[in-house]
């Protein structure tokens, strides 16, 4: 079980979907209580589990490069960078691998990375690791568009789908923007694939003992009008949660 003790932010006051703001001045990416078990999680899965977590759909070499480097160029504090080797801090060096950039990244960051490439009039998942998915599973969504990525979400109407296709075509370099969610689990792993045709069971938020929050960054690549979405997963126990509102 892992689990988080505190939140970045104020989750229980929900945004109007798609509750986008802009991220300001601070940090895109994130190091909080959980990170040496989250990463033991994700070595192992990516150890066990690589084709289920790590998957492209002919992303282009271009964006991939401007990917790592953008992400390296923005570590978070407790981070060390030293020619071809990043320090991590739960004492690891991990080797920067050019050829496997999911692979890399998700051996350095608690975050799950996915890249989102313009092809015709939306962005479709041309590449990612997701060790940690909310009741969703890689393979049937690499090479698909925003629209088929988010069934079978009831609340991602068609209007929903335009607004957030617009905000995808809006971000604008070094100016990322960011939203949350707040989702209520019975079970607090944080591997929980789920098909499309048997998605997760739907909970009342006062009839289950954990909270999931993502913490989802939009960052556009410079020179590309391809976007990361990268994604920080917190699970919290519910009386974790009462004890932030006190």
């Amino acid at each position: 079980m892992i689990l988080q003790r505190t939140l970045p932010y104020d989750v229980m006051t929900p945004r109007p979907l798609p509750g986008i703001a802009p991220l300001g001045d601070d940090p895109w990416l994130l190091v909080d209580d959980a990170h040496a078990a989250q990463m033991t999680e994700r070595l192992r899965l990516m150890a066990s589990r690589r084709d289920d977590v790590i998957a492209t759909a002919d992303p282009d070499p271009g964006n991939l490069l401007k990917m790592t480097n953008a992400v390296l160029d923005h570590l978070p504090k407790g981070y060390t960078r030293s020619g071809d080797h990043v320090s991590c801090p739960d004492g690891r060096s991990v080797l920067i691998n050019m050829s496997d950039p999911f692979g890399t990244l998700g051996q350095i960051l608690q975050n799950d990375i996915c890249l989102m490439e313009k092809r015709g009039d939306e962005h479709v998942l041309t590449g990612a690791v997701l060790c940690f998915p909310a009741s969703w599973r890689l393979r049937e969504k690499i090479g698909r568009p925003l629209t088929h990525i988010h069934v079978p979400v009831k609340s991602y109407t068609d209007d929903i789908a335009r607004r957030v296709q617009r905000l995808f075509d809006g971000v604008r370099p070094e100016r990322p923007i960011w939203r949350f969610n707040a989702l209520w689990y019975e079970d607090p792993s944080l591997y929980q694939p789920h098909a499309e045709s048997e998605p997760r069971p739907l909970t009342e938020a006062g009839q289950t003992p954990y909270l999931r929050s993502e913490r989802q960054v939009l960052w556009r690549l410079p020179d590309s009008d391809a976007v990361l979405f990268t994604i920080h997963t917190f699970m919290l126990r519910r009386e974790s949660l009462d004890q932030l509102a006190t």
